[in-house]
């Protein structure tokens, strides 16, 4: 059934990148592709193995032809049974995600297991290229990876001066959840010269006070529900953010899922970011 990925040694992050990096190059087209999450889903898209995808995420909606192929896994866990049924030539899975004990039970039974971890924009397209070997025309997806490296390193190039802007991020409102440096996506506003209150938490995603907030005085705030930032209301105006109209809601799956689209987020992010700077 291919690559056994217990064999990967190592710290979990790396390892498994290298070791999906080096099975790949010598990899076969296969048949039969099942993705575990949405942004696995459109990475499989762009590499070029749609047309093999016989198994998705519950939340997979993108491209549209994703909406019409069986459901395998949801946030609560992956349904291994169906999955062994199916069986598939290359699982693509998101180690963050999906529970470690269904996942091991595939490793284990010998599966091809490749993680789509990721952690930096660089990553999206070093997937897409390395997923492609698996294709019957891997050109296909090796053109899109090097087409959305082209267009990053463009969106690096013109916002590497922007003069910083202190946001605020809000996952969710109840409770008052946001991100530290190096979670995902914080990458993204930071190419765009944004500058996280709450950069230095201990906890990649933390939970935090409204008092916190407003010491903090973000010169933006960003959420991906327009709704949640009702929590705000009565501190209009203590919160520059507010006093200048700089609150944006962004397009979550943009933002949330690392994939192609993740360009999208940036240039939202960014665009929004300048119109501060204005203020």
């Amino acid at each position: 059934m291919g690559y056994n990925w217990s064999r990967c040694r190592g710290s979990l992050a790396l390892g498994m990148l290298l070791c999906a990096m080096s099975s790949s190059v010598g990899a076969s087209p296969v048949q039969r592709v099942i993705s575990l999450s949405p942004h696995a889903t459109e990475l499989a898209f762009a590499a070029g193995l749609g047309a093999q995808l016989v198994g998705v995420s519950q939340s997979s909606d993108y491209p549209p032809a994703a909406k019409q192929i069986e459901r395998v896994a949801n946030f609560k866990g992956i349904n291994v049974d169906r999955i062994v049924a199916l069986q598939p030539d290359l699982i693509i899975s998101w180690p963050e995600g999906n529970p470690p004990k269904s996942l091991s039970m595939l490793k284990q039974m010998g599966y091809t297991i490749y993680p789509a971890s990721i952690r930096h924009l660089d990553d999206i397209a070093t997937h897409i290229r390395e997923l492609s070997h698996y294709a019957t025309h891997p050109e296909q997806g090796q053109k899109k990876a090097r087409a959305f490296m082209a267009q990053l390193n463009s969106l690096k190039r013109l916002y590497q001066h922007a003069s910083p802007v202190r946001y605020f991020y809000q996952i969710s409102a109840k409770p008052l959840i946001t991100m530290a440096r190096g979670s995902w996506p914080s990458e993204v506003f930071a190419l765009c010269g944004g500058v996280n209150v709450f950069a230095n938490s201990p906890s990649p995603y933390p939970q935090v006070s409204v008092e916190q907030v407003l010491l903090a005085q973000p010169t933006a705030m960003f959420s991906t529900n327009a709704n949640s930032m009702q929590v705000w209301k009565r501190w209009h105006e203590e919160l520059p953010a507010f006093q200048h109209q700089h609150v944006w809601a962004l397009n979550a799956d943009w933002l949330n899922r690392a994939t192609p689209r993740t360009l999208n987020a940036v240039r939202q992010v960014c665009d929004s970011l300048a119109q501060a700077r204005k203020n």
